[in-house]
């Protein structure tokens, strides 16, 4: 796709399989420098397995292949030492359930302190020092106070905040954020995505974000992958997508989202469930949910193709041009405003 020259991050025919049955199924993904990424898709469709696999985060039973290139030098395969190098040091994860993250025995101080030792070199007064600024840019109020207590002493949100400060501390070209706000409340969501778009502006470094949340999507990143059962169905920039939709299961996460001003009106849900990856259809995935769906989309599978306007599409029967004018999403609207 770019060059490597251009590409921070690359995957390509990315494969994972459980015990047996594959879940992700020839992921090819482009993470551009300083750039910030969404993924967006329902539970299961392997938007995060995606990321623990490029890490080597999977459990031994789990069957990776494909290759991940980190600015054109390939990191699948590598021996545990060579993961460690990376993780932490040039991509940085943090995930949805901080209390579960965080060492609850451990002072905040220490934890932290610790990732600066092992990223950075960093001990004693030096490594305090660090620990302290990097409390204060996540917005941790009185830092030196609070660097003493203990996870169960913070509140869900501060918490995120902690973790975002221990995943800075190894000063990232990458950090991935799988549904840090998922948790949290509503208030405390927007503050976080702030804090993620500021550090981002701030430091230089791509962010992969992993939501459910269209809105926050729209809010932190600038190109959309969308996934569904193990493949990316759709791929381009924030404006594109959430304007023109173009594969049916795209539109339907928009037509699913509830309106807050104008009448009630019933939701447009997407009829079905995802299916088991042990039965998946033999053509298009989505097929049995789409309403678009024709005999070929049943026994032939889309390739991911490049569109004339950029995005790249795995699909038969898209969205045609004239219903995206008609019924353009007045939520996706609304959210890039």
């Amino acid at each position: 796709m770019g060059a490597a020259s251009s590409n921070l991050v690359e995957l390509r025919d990315l494969k994972v399989a459980f015990d047996g049955v594959q879940v992700l199924h020839g992921i090819n993904l482009d993470v551009r420098r300083g750039e910030a990424l969404g993924l967006v898709g329902e539970s299961g469709c392997g938007k995060s397995v995606t990321w623990l696999a490029a890490l080597g985060l999977l459990p031994g039973k789990a069957s990776v292949t494909g290759s991940v290139r980190l600015q054109g030098h390939e990191i699948s395969g590598g021996t545990r030492e060579s993961f460690e190098r990376v993780r932490g040091g040039r991509i940085a994860m943090i995930f949805q359930d901080p209390s579960s993250s965080l060492n609850p025995v451990l002072r905040i101080g220490r934890q932290i302190t610790e990732a600066l030792a092992i990223h950075r070199g960093l001990k004693g007064e030096a490594g305090k020092a660090e620990a302290l600024r990097l409390l204060d840019m996540v917005g941790i109020p009185d830092p030196r106070r609070r660097f003493d207590l203990y996870p169960h002493e913070f509140s869900g949100g501060q918490c995120q905040r902690l973790m975002i400060a221990m995943a800075l501390a190894g000063e990232p070209d990458l950090l991935v954020a799988d549904e840090p706000t998922t948790a949290l409340d509503a208030t405390i969501q927007a503050q976080i995505l702030d804090l993620l778009i500021q550090l981002r502006a701030e430091t230089g470094m791509a962010t992969v974000f992993i939501s459910h949340d269209l809105g926050a999507v729209s809010q932190v990143c600038e190109r959309v992958c969308v996934m569904y059962a193990g493949r990316i169905v759709e791929e381009g920039t924030t404006a594109q997508l959430f304007s023109e939709p173009r594969h049916p299961y795209t539109r339907g996460l928009f037509d699913a989202i509830p309106r807050i001003d104008g009448p009630r009106q019933r939701l447009i849900p997407i009829p079905g469930t995802v299916p088991n990856p042990k039965h998946l259809p033999e053509g298009c995935a989505f097929s049995p949910r789409c309403s678009r769906a024709v005999e070929a989309c049943r026994s032939e599978r889309p390739p991911l193709l490049s569109l004339s306007d950029g995005r790249q599409l795995a699909c038969t029967r898209p969205v045609p041009a004239e219903e995206r004018a008609g019924t353009k999403s007045k939520v996706a609207e609304e959210m890039l405003q």
